[in-house]
């Protein structure tokens, strides 16, 4: 059977959770010779990636980057046609399931019915509920969450999740586990980094001011998404993390990675932070865990049960200040440090892409 996963913004190396997620499903799903296609209206997107071919929604007219507001009020205007197109590809690539990669960004608010289509509603975030609720009353064949967290957060707002079912990120590729020699050399001398996208809630600014004194480099890459909560809002939060890294010796401010470039820079760190107010899963956290990296993050959504002992959980409450504590209590500590990097690659092991793909596919055959 051949999987479609539509996501509006999805394109190669957007620092986002969602569109890094979408390739990892697609390309998991192609180890195990299941076939897969992703439809996006981002004209940027090219035509195949990682074997997997891409489609372009041409009957959405959106412009990138994107706030909510103007999003929804483009794929209500085209509701009609989106369907129309959205059935053609369909048939062409001999669909037999969709996955609607979100209620918004996703289109899951118009879901459209194709007969012997299974529907499925991917919910990442619970999100808005101008858009969960028409999602929902289009009564999908299931509903997908990346983890508990989401589920528990839906039935806070008063949704039914209870029939939910957890289909965790994954992997786009699994790296193999680091001698002890070199994480060594890392845990003595490596740099903290920190990979985000420049959204207010991924906490990078906070996390520089101020940054504390510590004997190696702090390599911090940020990045724009093609969306953001306000026009600009994601150019000031740039501004504000170049000035404070400006004046913060041995702090480094770099532009984002290409997907392929991730895995490797994580690789080489010695602690990974992941400053996020909330997160619903954490790739950052299971990519750096992937590659042995011990990870400090603060105690919020679903990052506690990721990383497990492959790192520290500092409390929410304790701020910037209690994660970079963490981070010196494990460069001060070789052999707790050396402890958390094993864990840390057996807990990413639970999310390699073949056996999601697998889960995915009892989901939604």
């Amino acid at each position: 059977m051949t999987i479609a996963f539509v996501l509006a913004s999805w394109r190669p190396d957007v620092p986002a959770g969602m569109e890094r997620a979408v390739i990892a499903h697609a390309a998991g799903l192609h180890q195990i010779q299941a076939k897969s296609v992703i439809v996006t209206a981002d004209p940027a997107a090219p035509s195949t990636y990682h074997n997997v071919p891409i489609e372009r929604l041409h009957s959405l007219d959106v412009q990138f980057p994107c706030d909510d507001a103007t999003l929804r009020a483009a794929i209500d205007a085209s509701a009609a046609p989106i369907g129309e197109e959205l059935n053609r590809l369909f048939r062409r690539h001999q669909v037999r399931a969709v996955v609607y990669v979100d209620a918004l960004w996703g289109l899951g608010r118009i879901m459209p019915t194709h007969p012997r289509i299974r529907n499925i509603l991917a919910a990442h975030v619970v999100g808005h509920d101008a858009d969960l609720q028409p999602a929902l009353a289009r009564n999908p064949d299931a509903v997908i969450a990346p983890s508990v967290t989401v589920m528990s957060e839906a039935a806070a707002r008063g949704y039914d999740s209870t029939s939910w079912s957890v289909v965790p990120n994954t992997l786009l590729t699994a790296p193999e586990p680091q001698s002890r020699s070199d994480r060594h050399r890392l845990w003595a001398r490596g740099p903290v980094r920190v990979l985000a996208r420049l959204g207010p809630e991924k906490g990078v600014a906070e996390l520089l001011d101020p940054i504390p004194v510590l004997d190696r480099p702090i390599e911090v890459a940020v990045a724009n998404a093609p969306f953001e909560l306000a026009a600009g809002s994601q150019e000031q939060i740039r501004r504000r993390c170049r000035a404070l890294a400006a004046t913060t010796p041995g702090v480094t401010l770099l532009p984002g990675l290409a997907w392929h470039e991730v895995s490797a820079w994580l690789a080489g760190a010695s602690v990974v932070i992941v400053p996020s107010r909330a997160e619903t899963f954490g790739l950052v956290a299971l990519e750096a865990l992937a590659a042995s990296t011990p990870v400090v993050a603060y105690d919020v959504g679903n990052l506690p049960h990721l990383i497990g002992e492959g790192g520290i959980i500092a409390p929410y409450r304790s701020g910037p200040d209690g994660l970079w504590r963490a981070a010196r209590h494990l460069l001060t500590d070789p052999v707790g440090y050396a402890a958390a990097s094993r864990a840390a690659y057996y807990r990413s092991r639970d999310y390699w892409p073949a056996l999601v793909a697998n889960q995915l596919l009892k989901v939604v055959s």
